[in-house]
């Protein structure tokens, strides 16, 4: 591949990540007014309606790696190395643009808790892959089938359940919907639920491009895809999310902005990856890198609900080790693809 290829795709990259960010602006302006049309609770707003918008990239990667490219393993690179950037970049950078971030105990005994199970959940159904379907010839391979990716979906259907009936206890708090609220009337649903479609296609087109920039790269520097499903589509596709953390946690909303990112690697572990598979089939799972990849981020996890049990506050140096912790992650995923270390790739 020559230089002006190399180029192209790097270029591609910037621009479909722009395409991403603005779109997913609309995107997110169009979901506040509609959370505030049907009056959501807070966290209902960041956990659901927030987090599954903004994670609509990250389920885009996932669909088009695995329909168009042929490339889950592209797609499951790309949604692991989202969730690692959600937990450790944006509560970083949010702490750090925000002030102090805070949270609640609903959000830190609950959805901290069920992001927990969705990261184990999924691990399990990697090992269910690699136990009852073993790929012939591949040691640690195994087919992830459509019954298996059901599963972790079953698990978010739960998730949406206990938000439902989190949301009609807050109805029924505040004496029901309130017909006269001023603000509520003067949005016009069915304009933001057209914006919201336009932002959602805008986002398909970039996130195309950012699977091929990351595929393009791959071949360029002779690297396997997913180290650059892990940076370039992983960082590109969790733009949005970042955007929304960073700007609840300037208004002081850190409960919004922490539900965000539990909401978004939620929907991305349970759903995002298990949607790829139903797609395909069947898809295979490399276990040895895999499993790797869930350790580290069930590292981040621990290290970021240890810091916001203290308190019940993200401080500031609390958010530097968050972003030194990523910026370590990828030296080693770079040390590993490039053969200077060897401990799973």
């Amino acid at each position: 591949m020559n230089l002006s290829q190399l180029l192209f795709y790097v270029v591609l990259a910037i621009v479909s990540t722009t395409v991403v960010w603005k779109s997913s602006s609309l995107l997110e302006v169009a979901s506040e007014k509609l959370a505030l049309y049907y009056q959501l609770p807070e966290v209902v707003q960041g956990a659901v309606i927030a987090a599954v918008g903004s994670s609509f990239p990250e389920l885009s990667s996932t669909v088009l790696a695995t329909l168009v490219h042929g490339e889950f393993e592209l797609g499951i690179a790309g949604i692991v190395g989202s969730a690692i950037f959600n937990i450790l970049v944006i509560p970083g950078v949010a702490g750090l643009l925000g002030g102090r971030l805070a949270a609640d105990r609903l959000l830190v005994y609950k959805d901290a808790q069920f992001y927990i199970i969705s990261v184990t959940v999924l691990l399990l159904a990697f090992s269910f892959a690699l136990i009852y379907n073993p790929v012939p010839g591949a040691e640690w391979e195994g087919l992830m089938t459509r019954p298996i990716a059901l599963m972790p979906i079953a698990v978010y259907g739960l998730y949406i359940f206990l938000h439902q009936q989190d949301t009609a206890e807050h109805w029924a708090e505040q004496g029901g919907r309130n017909e006269e609220n001023l603000a509520r009337r003067e949005i016009n649903a069915g304009k933001q639920w057209l914006r919201l479609l336009l932002s959602l296609v805008l986002i398909v087109f970039s996130v195309e491009g950012l699977v091929r920039a990351a595929i393009g790269l791959g071949e360029a520097f002779n690297t396997p895809t997913f180290l650059w499903g892990l940076t370039v589509i992983a960082a590109g596709t969790s733009l949005p999310d970042m955007l929304v953390s960073v700007r609840a946690a300037k208004k002081g909303q850190g409960t919004i902005s922490l539900a965000n990112v539990l909401g978004s690697n939620i929907f991305d572990l349970l759903v995002a990856i298990p949607v790829g598979v139903l797609i395909a089939g069947a898809s295979p799972i490399d276990f040895a890198i895999a499993a790797p990849m869930m350790a580290v981020l069930t590292f981040a996890t621990i290290v970021l609900f240890a810091f916001l049990r203290t308190g019940l506050i993200l401080k500031k140096r609390e958010s530097v080790v968050l972003l030194g912790l990523y910026a370590g992650f990828l030296v080693w995923t770079f040390l590993e693809t490039f053969g200077v270390t060897s401990v799973v790739l």
